[in-house]
C-alpha cells in the first residue's frame, strides 16, 4: 500500500461533490467501458495494481485528512468546500477502509468495445459520494488497458502474415519493448511494461518485470532480452574501426542471440562488406545468431534492402509455403519508426517480395507505451444508477451534440453468449462475466501473470 493521500488523488473538483447530488442520495453506481477508438476489441489489464497500490487496507487516516482540509482551504480559498467530517467518518466507522464495492472482468480477458469492463459503488449508505471521488484514479487503468490492446492487435496482425509466409509459434518474440526512455514517469514504464508482457515475451523493460513479480503474484519470468549493441559502443571504436566493433561483439558473446546497431555510418556497407565479407566466416562459425539492427531511414525501404544483401551474402533457403528465409546464422531487428502502420508495410513489402515474416523481429519503443492516450479507446467512467431516498433510479446522459457520448443506464452485467460479450441489465439471464474483486478495503479477487496470459491468449482462441 502506498503512503500518498488518497484523498489527494482526485480531481480537485470532486471535493465540492458531495453537496451536489439529491438530498437523501444513498447510493451512486458507475461503471467503466471504452465507448469505441481505434480497435474494436479492448483487454483488460492494471486494475490490480490499483488496487494493491492505492485501494486496499487502511488508506485514510488522520494525518491525511488534516493535510487535505489544509490544501484544499488553500486551493479553494475556503475552507468549508472540503468535507472533513465524510473522511473522518471512515476513519471512524470503517477504520480507514473504503467502504467500496469494485466488480471487474477478469485481466487479460479481450471485450468488444461499448461493454462494461468495471462497476463501482459504495456500501455505506452515508459515502455515496465516494464512488465518484475514485474516478480519477480508476479511469487511469485506461492506459494498462490501452497498451495491451494494441500489443494484442500487433500480434495477430504479424500471426497473419506468419501464417502466410512463415512460422507462427516463432510470434511471442516478434515485438520487444524498447519503451522504458520514452515514458513519461517510471510508473508508466511499470505498468506498460507489464501490459506488453501480456502478449509478447520479449522487452528491454525492466520496470516491467519487477511490476508483475510485485503485483501479480509470480516469481517466474515473463519478459527476456539478449545482449545489444547501442550506436555509443560501436561509435565509440571509430568509423574506421567499424569492423571492429563488429568482430568485438561476436567474440564477447559468442554464443546465442546478439543484436549489433549497424547503421551508425552506412547500414548497406555494414551488411555487404563488413558482415558480408569480412566477418562473414565469424558470423557462420559462432554458435548463435546475428541480429542486425537498423536504425534510420524509410522502414520498409531499409528492411527490405538489409534482408536482401544478407540474403545475397549468407543465403536463404525457401520454405514450404514458398518463401524466402535467411540463414539461420543472421536475422534483423527494426527498431526505428516502429509502430501497427509501419510493421504492416514492412511485413507486407517484405511478403510481395518473397521474403517470409520470419526474418524480422521489431523493437517498439515511444509508439508502444506512450503514443496513445485515453482517447485511443475513448475509456469513460459514468454513473448509470442512483439511489435515493430508498428509490432505485436509471441515470444516463444523452448530449444531442454527441451520440457517441450516451451512456448505459442502471445496474449492468456482462454476459457471454458463444464467443460473443453483451452488456445486459444487472435483472437479465445470464452468469455475469465481471467478479466482485474488492470490498470495503479487501482485495477478493488476485490474478498471477499467468492467468492474465492465458485469458488473453490469442492463439487458443478465435481470432477476431
Amino acid at each position: 500500500m502506498t503512503n500518498r493521500n488518497l484523498i489527494l488523488l482526485t480531481d480537485s473538483y470532486k471535493a465540492s461533490h458531495y453537496k451536489q447530488y439529491p438530498p437523501k442520495t444513498e447510493r451512486i453506481y458507475s461503471y467503466f467501458e471504452s465507448r469505441g477508438g481505434v480497435f474494436s476489441d479492448v483487454v483488460f489489464f492494471g486494475l490490480q495494481y490499483y488496487l494493491k497500490e492505492y485501494l486496499e487496507g487502511e488508506v485514510i487516516t488522520k494525518a491525511m485528512v488534516d493535510e487535505a482540509e489544509e490544501l484544499y482551504a488553500a486551493h479553494f480559498g475556503n475552507k468549508f468546500i472540503f468535507n472533513r467530517a465524510a473522511w473522518e467518518y471512515i476513519i471512524d466507522a470503517h477504520r480507514g477502509r473504503l467502504p467500496l464495492c469494485i466488480k471487474a472482468v477478469p485481466e487479460g480477458l479481450a471485450v468488444p468495445t461499448h461493454n462494461v469492463l468495471m462497476t463501482v459503488e459504495n456500501t455505506d449508505l452515508n459515502c455515496y459520494w465516494l464512488t465518484n471521488y475514485v474516478e480519477t484514479l480508476l479511469v487511469q487503468v485506461w492506459y494498462g488497458c490501452t497498451v495491451a490492446t494494441q500489443s494484442r492487435e500487433i500480434k495477430k496482425l504479424m500471426l497473419r502474415y506468419l501464417d502466410e509466409t512463415g512460422s507462427p509459434e516463432q510470434v511471442n518474440f516478434k515485438l520487444h519493448d524498447f519503451g522504458f526512455r520514452g515514458v513519461s514517469s517510471v510508473e508508466s514504464a511499470s505498468i506498460g511494461g507489464a501490459a506488453h508482457l501480456v502478449n509478447f515475451m520479449g522487452t528491454d523493460t525492466v520496470a516491467g518485470l519487477t511490476f508483475i513479480q510485485k503485483y501479480y503474484k509470480t516469481t517466474e519470468m515473463f519478459g527476456f532480452s539478449i545482449p545489444a549493441a547501442e550506436h555509443s559502443t560501436i561509435t565509440s571504436w571509430g568509423r574506421d574501426n567499424e569492423a571492429e566493433a563488429y568482430r568485438n561483439m561476436l567474440r564477447q558473446y559468442p554464443t546465442g542471440l546478439v543484436a549489433v546497431v549497424s547503421d551508425s555510418y552506412d547500414i548497406y556497407n555494414a551488411c555487404d562488406k563488413i558482415w558480408g565479407e569480412q566477418l562473414r566466416n565469424d558470423v557462420l562459425e559462432r554458435d548463435g545468431t546475428l541480429v542486425v539492427r537498423p536504425d534510420s531511414g524509410n522502414p520498409k525501404d531499409v528492411v527490405l534492402k538489409v534482408v536482401s544483401i544478407l540474403g545475397e551474402k549468407f543465403g536463404y533457403e525457401t520454405n514450404h509455403k514458398q518463401f524466402k528465409v535467411l540463414n539461420p546464422k543472421v536475422r534483423v531487428i527494426q527498431g526505428d519508426g516502429v509502430n501497427y502502420d509501419s510493421i504492416g508495410d514492412i511485413l507486407e513489402t517484405l511478403k510481395q517480395h518473397g521474403w517470409s515474416s520470419d526474418n524480422v523481429a521489431f523493437g517498439m519503443g515511444g509508439a508502444l507505451l506512450q503514443k496513445l492516450d485515453r482517447d485511443t479507446q475513448k475509456f469513460a467512467f459514468k454513473c448509470s444508477s442512483a439511489t435515493v431516498q430508498g428509490e432505485e433510479l436509471d441515470v444516463f446522459k444523452s448530449p444531442v451534440t454527441d451520440n457517441g457520448k450516451l451512456s448505459k443506464r442502471g445496474r449492468l452485467k456482462l454476459v457471454r453468449d458463444g464467443n460473443r460479450y453483451q452488456t445486459v441489465s444487472a435483472n437479465s439471464a445470464g452468469d455475469d462475466v465481471m467478479q466482485t474483486v474488492f470490498e470495503n478495503g479487501v482485495t477478493l479477487k488476485e490474478y498471477t501473470f499467468s492467468d492474465v496470459k492465458t485469458n488473453a491468449d490469442i492463439q487458443a482462441h478465435v481470432v477476431a
